[in-house]
């Protein structure tokens, strides 16, 4: 629990919202994106119909949140046919198949028979977890990112477990975790994280990246740690299959000992429990005990920004983290986790010491650099990192080699959802000028390869403007500032009033 006078204070907002009235936080603003994995991230307290799912899952939630000792030891029969077809809708339509070769659509065909006999073989125990597909995805660093597809019935009943066991664990992850949680968006998340850097005493940033985490997990541990809340030893088991179910590459079936597979449903669950128990607890913890002065915390998924008003306490805590993870098989990137000096005096104690501008970091697709406004106020400025934008630019000139000899009209409808999606992510304050080197980016690239089309093509300046003026969206700012929409996200955070001491967690519970 937290000082009277930090409750009253900016460290309002570190209560979880969730534990306090039963329901996972809606917070607005746009949706997650499916980062790291192909599952849909729904609310999954809601079904497409907008209608509740379960009563008897409510009745699961309200005892989580009663009773964080409890052991819940009847679970799987939550698992019903209702649900099992509602985790079927809740899937993509268009997702790759697993090593089964069955598509969605083709399941579709005679499902409700189909679901009877996966629930009967759910509740005998015959049920059996198909290897992954292993596909590789590349990333912007121009690395393969592994991927692991599972099959279409594997997906079904990952996804109706994952229903059933957030209404335990939305009760128990504290408000600092935002990856591949119900109704908290990668935005929200970095609302969060500025409206600590900007309301707060925060001189120094540390940006903490786990080496390999979804490939490195460990899943003793992990049973272990599910094993705190889970009794049912059915519904264990069935998470045990899937760990232990392997990857097919190139018809051979590797067995897994560590990791989960990037692109499982049930993934990002495993991986905020096992973050739950090895970081963010022991976050809260640390918090409390030994910081001596301001720390904010953001994290989504295995990527972790903390800041802090000492450096003092700054260093500590990254010399205690990278014990704390050895612990548990983990182990911090090297070339990835940074702590640099940067907030509201960086600039100024940098120049004072002849040293350079603040250095910049990097979250969930956007560079953070300390600026100034008009009036020479401190301003955390967010732009689209340099390395994203070029990597979708060559993303979209792929496509367009294979599209092109496609008709202009559907080459224009298609470029524009690419801007148009483009544009819905990073349209935030102060990054105008991100988007319109994206339009021009891809301007350039449509009228090389219509003059590609045919030796002939004449496609002049004035054609390509007026082809881009029809079919892309012009740049502008969508996205609110992150103080107002976290205002309206966190209603009971009053700016004006005193912070506390220490124990401030941007968007985070206690």
């Amino acid at each position: 629990m937290m000082h009277g006078q930090e409750k009253s204070g900016l460290a309002i907002v570190a209560e979880n919202r969730a534990n306090m009235d039963g329901r996972p936080s809606m917070e607005g603003g746009e949706r997650r994106a499916g980062a790291k994995g192909n599952t849909n991230q729904t609310d999954t307290r809601r079904t497409p119909s907008r209608a509740s799912v379960s009563p008897g899952l409510e009745r699961v939630r309200t005892a989580a949140r009663l009773d964080k000792e409890e052991r819940f030891t009847a679970l799987l029969h939550h698992v019903d046919i209702a649900l099992l077809r509602q985790a079927y809708l809740w899937l993509k339509r268009e997702a790759a198949p697993g090593v089964d070769g069955v598509t969605w659509a083709e399941y579709g065909q005679g499902l409700e028979e189909k679901l009877e006999d996966l629930h009967g073989r759910i509740h005998r125990g015959s049920y059996r977890a198909l290897p992954s597909r292993r596909r590789y995805i590349p990333k912007p660093d121009g690395r393969q990112r592994p991927l692991g597809i599972a099959a279409l019935e594997d997906k079904i009943v990952q996804r109706a477990v994952v229903e059933v066991l957030n209404a335990i664990y939305e009760e128990d992850f504290l408000g600092f975790s935002y990856g591949f949680r119900p109704g908290r968006s990668q935005h929200n998340a970095l609302d969060a994280l500025a409206v600590g850097i900007t309301r707060t005493r925060v001189n120094w940033i540390l940006d903490a990246d786990i080496r390999s985490f979804f490939d490195t997990v460990s899943h003793e541990w992990l049973i272990r740690f599910v094993e705190h809340r889970i009794g049912d030893r059915r519904m264990v088991r069935l998470i045990h299959k899937w760990l232990k179910a392997g990857v097919m590459e190139a018809g051979e079936v590797k067995p897994a000992m560590v990791g989960t597979p990037q692109g499982a449903v049930v993934s990002p669950l495993l991986a905020n429990i096992y973050l739950h128990y090895v970081l963010d607890l022991w976050v809260r913890q640390w918090r409390h005990r030994h910081a001596q002065g301001n720390v904010i915390v953001v994290r989504y998924a295995d990527d972790l920004v903390a800041g802090f008003e000492h450096q003092a306490d700054a260093e500590r805590f990254l010399a205690a983290l990278r014990q704390r993870l050895e612990s548990f098989a983990l182990s911090l990137h090297p070339d990835k986790t940074r702590l640099i000096e940067f907030g509201r005096h960086a600039a100024a104690n940098r120049e004072r010491r002849g040293c350079g501008k603040p250095e910049t970091f990097h979250f969930l697709g956007f560079t953070h650099i300390c600026g100034r406004t008009r009036n020479g106020k401190f301003s955390l400025q967010r732009k689209t990192r340099r390395d994203r934008l070029r990597a979708k630019l060559r993303e979209v000139k792929e496509t367009l080699r294979r599209r092109l000899h496609a008709p202009i009209n559907e080459q224009g409808t298609w470029l524009q959802q690419v801007v148009r999606g483009y544009f819905a992510y990073h349209a935030v304050p102060n990054n105008i000028q991100a988007l319109a080197a994206f339009r021009r980016g891809i301007k350039w690239l449509w009228w090389r390869s219509l003059r590609r089309r045919s030796e002939k093509d004449r496609t002049t300046r004035s054609a390509i403007n007026r082809l881009v003026a029809r079919w892309l969206p012009k740049p502008g700012i969508t996205h609110p500032w992150p103080e107002k929409r976290f205002a309206v996200t966190h209603p009971r955070w009053e700016p004006d009033a005193r912070i506390g001491h220490v124990r401030f967690c941007a968007g985070g519970a206690q």
